[in-house]
């Protein structure tokens, strides 16, 4: 089934008030088979801009309204989730993708290209898309419609959020090349541009300034755009002075995020990250 046939399936069924519940799982089981293989995305790149397809998290929620719940065993291990949602099947995928033991899960739904590296325990969730080449790390989540570009590292406990109501708000997008540092959080939509550095720590969302420290000016979301970091841009967790005067007389700050520099492509992610904490 074409991508347009299938948006207008979905489309139909879940306009439905009761649609009929064999037919909103053959519908469901289409859609999640096309987005493991890659073929229908949430979220996917026209030039400089981002295209959300609403309809695809419209279907994703549908695969949560007719699911059932299902016990699963394995091993020790006991889960209790929708069964249109199982975990993803590897072997379905035929393509080389290393998911490492050591406790982690893929659902279904989600798409992992050629050269793709999960380490243990890691979690996938459905609707995600990451592409040719990139890593996952331990305890690193990336959350429900997320798109991972190529080359991208996202290390050691980092958070990519996920986001599937409201249906077009958008993902969180992160481009190719890009280095994700140890216990970032990505949320609310954010985008960062291809080739960015965070910093062990950085925290991004709606509510978080960027502070673009080369350029002299201040990087927000707005109502109609999420936070978006410039491609190349190294980033550090800072901090912004609270306002009142309780927060002066007691030197609290707000979280903030600082571009301290602009990548040299022939420079190490790593070597940058060094160079910016000094």
């Amino acid at each position: 089934m074409t991508g347009d046939l299938l948006r207008a399936e979905v489309e139909r069924i879940t306009a439905l008030d009761r649609p009929p519940e064999a037919d909103a799982r053959a519908v469901v089981e289409r859609l999640l088979g096309a987005l493991e293989a890659g073929t229908v995305r949430a979220a996917w790149p026209s030039g400089e801009r981002w295209v959300v397809e609403p309809w695809v998290r419209a279907g994703i929620l549908l695969a949560f309204r007719v699911g059932r719940n299902r016990a699963e065993h394995v091993g020790c291990f006991h889960f209790l989730d929708r069964d249109t949602l199982a975990t993803w099947d590897p072997s379905a995928a035929a393509r080389d993708v290393r998911i490492v033991p050591g406790g982690t899960t893929v659902r279904r739904g989600a798409y992992l290209a050629p050269g793709v590296v999960v380490m243990p325990p890691a979690y996938v969730n459905v609707g995600a898309y990451v592409d040719e080449r990139s890593m996952i790390d331990s305890h690193a989540l990336v959350g429900s419609c997320a798109q991972i570009g190529r080359d991208v590292h996202v290390s050691a406990a980092a958070q990519i959020g996920g986001v599937l109501e409201p249906i077009g708000a958008f993902p969180v997008i992160v481009e190719g090349g890009a280095f994700i540092g140890g216990g970032c959080g990505v949320y609310e939509g954010t985008r960062i541009g291809r080739g960015a550095v965070l910093a062990p720590g950085v925290i991004l969302s709606r509510a978080v300034p960027l502070y673009d420290l080369p350029s002299g000016t201040i990087l927000r979301a707005s109502a109609e755009r999420p936070l978006e970091v410039p491609a190349g841009a190294v980033v550090v967790a800072g901090g912004r002075p609270a306002g009142g005067e309780f927060a002066r007389a007691h030197g609290l700050t707000l979280a903030a995020a600082l571009i301290v520099k602009y990548r040299d492509a022939s420079t190490a992610a790593a070597t940058e990250i060094e160079e910016a904490l000094r």
